[in-house]
């Protein structure tokens, strides 16, 4: 009897847990699309990049804040050839002259299937290399790709002086 209760007992919580994340992705996804709605708003030529690369990943909700050492954390959704296909962590860590705190959202278009690959088997860092353009209309004309990678990124609010380096540490999860 008693491992019966143990049983339901468990049940219940990994039930409980289990809408809980299901709930979280939905969110998540959700906020994903609001952010692609916001990034065409300000620069309706990213569609071109939406619709021609191999896959793109989205970051609606990043954090990001310092005094001397900083960090920034946030989730994402990721489509390949137009589906979703899983779910992606990004951290990073800055050192430099920095304080403040901001939020903003990101997205990361992949040129080819060797680059997506490359994210999606975890090894993909960015470094100082790798640089964010700051969306404003039509930045995505003329934009290139490095590596297979073209990032952009949209400020939500907050306010941040840097002058730091660091890298982006990505994490995938299939759906």
């Amino acid at each position: 009897m008693k491992n019966l209760s143990i049983s339901l007992l468990f049940l219940f919580i990994s039930s409980f847990a289990n809408g809980q994340s299901i709930k979280k992705l939905d969110k998540i996804t959700k906020d994903a699309n609001e952010a692609k709605a916001a990034f065409l708003e300000t620069d309706p030529h990213l569609q071109t990049l939406f619709e021609s690369s191999h896959g793109y990943v989205i970051f609606p909700n990043i954090g990001k804040g310092g005094l001397g050492v900083g960090g920034a954390t946030g989730n994402g959704v990721v489509w390949e050839k137009g589906q979703l296909v899983g779910y992606a962590k990004m951290t990073q860590l800055t050192l430099g002259f920095q304080a403040g705190g901001q939020g903003y959202s990101e997205v990361i278009f992949f040129q080819n299937k060797e680059a997506f690959d490359r994210f999606t088997s975890n090894k993909i860092e960015f470094g100082a290399e790798v640089s964010a353009v700051a969306i404003k209309p039509q930045a995505s004309v003329g934009a290139k790709y490095l590596n297979g990678v073209l990032v952009f990124t949209q400020s939500k609010g907050g306010l941040m002086y840097e002058a730091s380096l660091g890298g982006q540490k990505f994490s995938y999860t299939a759906k």
